[in-house]
């Protein structure tokens, strides 16, 4: 298990020795126009949602402990480091409290204010920032912290960030339930995280890197906007037919 993030010489030479038919060489047509998306939907989300930035601004600062934003070292493109950026949601010190970087369901940690953006997945929002930025994309794997990224299988660290991380990913729809997950077990939810959701969510990772196109992008997107709507509903896979099985056992 490692620590921190693998260096980019390190990845490179590990590729190499992987078959070849694990890691889909992308176009440059495809990377211009998941580009020219991800400023388009980016470029829209900050016009048609600036209205609503003023009022939560001023909840959050109202609220909780006073901090609209909060930035956090995350895990990106060739395994290097960036700043995202986020509303607040927590309190500042959740890192040291409870169960750390593990969000659990009805968290106390979080602030009421913060619940409501985190339901909505508006928490999100700043992100298209780090979009505009080239940062991120719209669709992606998660970026992680170091932690989280370690708890992934090594072949999955060697290859999880060919591709820049995103806002949403299959990752993400598939575990949309994420907190109630790590609520609802009986095991201790870093255990249960490490052992049981990172090993799958991996595999949904690496099944992007095959599969990704302008297509599968969009389908991802509009599942996304889907499943906050429907949280219960298995069209991912019934889109997404050979998406690897879900076997968690709680």
């Amino acid at each position: 298990m490692v620590n921190h993030p693998i260096s980019r010489e390190t990845e490179t030479k590990s590729l190499y020795a992987l078959p070849q038919l694990d890691v889909k060489q992308t176009s440059s047509t495809y990377l211009v126009a998941k580009r020219s998306l991800d400023v388009l939907l980016s470029s829209i989300v900050i016009l048609l949602l600036s209205p609503l930035l003023v009022p939560i601004i001023a909840a959050l600062k109202l609220t909780g402990e006073g901090y609209v934003f909060y930035s956090q070292k995350r895990i990106g493109r060739g395994n290097r480091y960036f700043d995202i950026l986020k509303f607040a949601t927590m309190l500042k010190n959740s890192p040291n409290m409870g169960s750390g970087l593990i969000t659990l369901r009805n968290d106390p940690r979080v602030t009421p204010v913060g619940k409501w953006l985190r339901m909505t997945k508006m928490n999100e929002l700043p992100q298209v920032f780090n979009v505009l930025l080239g940062q991120m994309s719209i669709v992606g794997p998660r970026p992680l912290v170091d932690k989280t990224f370690s708890a992934y299988p090594r072949n999955v660290q060697l290859r999880v960030y060919n591709c820049k991380p995103g806002i949403t990913g299959i990752g993400s729809i598939v575990f949309r339930d994420e907190e109630a997950l790590l609520s609802m077990t009986s095991i201790p939810p870093q255990e249960f995280y490490e052992k049981i959701i990172a090993p799958y969510k991996g595999e949904l990772e690496l099944w992007y890197q095959k599969h990704q196109s302008f297509w599968v992008d969009v389908l991802i997107i509009f599942l996304t906007l889907w499943v906050v709507l429907f949280p219960k509903s298995q069209l991912t896979f019934r889109i997404f037919k050979d998406l690897p099985k879900r076997k968690l056992v709680v």
